[in-house]
């Protein structure tokens, strides 16, 4: 595995809003099973993206986490089906994010991240932090396109 590196967003001025795929659309946490967004978060991070404990101790160990925020939690679907999250602590750091192998390239990432981007802006924050692995380059390009910059781990 590489190192991970620390990515920020400045959310000082204007930025566009989220633009969803048609037949994609924004659920609350409440609506989905966590175990299905187990599947996709390792389904995900299957590739060597990331890691996560087992799955027992996943949920209980978010829910229970000071950082949790169900209102952060940005949960995109398809027929009622999970194809991408973004899970965010309410420090304005973006836990996880992923989308469904399958669903890839069609913006539901970008989506996520502006919507999370959007959120903690009304909040109040200056910035929005994440890390990524250093070689997951698709990750890492689109957090650039988006204006995320390398911040100090």
């Amino acid at each position: 595995m590489t190192r991970p590196i620390r990515l920020r967003k400045h959310l000082s001025g204007a930025d566009r809003l989220p633009s969803w795929p048609a037949g994609i659309y924004l659920v609350p946490i409440a609506d989905i099973d966590p175990n299905e967004l187990y599947a996709l978060l390792s389904a995900s991070y299957a590739t060597g993206a990331g890691t996560l404990p087992p799955q027992a101790e996943w949920w209980p160990a978010i829910i229970a986490d000071g950082e949790y925020d169900p209102a952060l939690v940005f949960i995109a679907v398809t027929s009622s089906i999970p194809v991408g999250i973004a899970l965010c602590w309410n420090s304005g750091f973006i836990k996880d994010v992923a989308v469904s192998a399958h669903m890839r390239g069609r913006g539901i990432g970008e989506a996520l991240l502006r919507t999370a981007f959007a959120t903690f802006r009304q909040r109040g924050l200056d910035h929005v932090d994440l890390k990524v692995l250093a070689d997951n380059a698709a990750a890492i390009r689109l957090y650039h396109r988006l204006g995320m910059v390398e911040a100090p781990l």
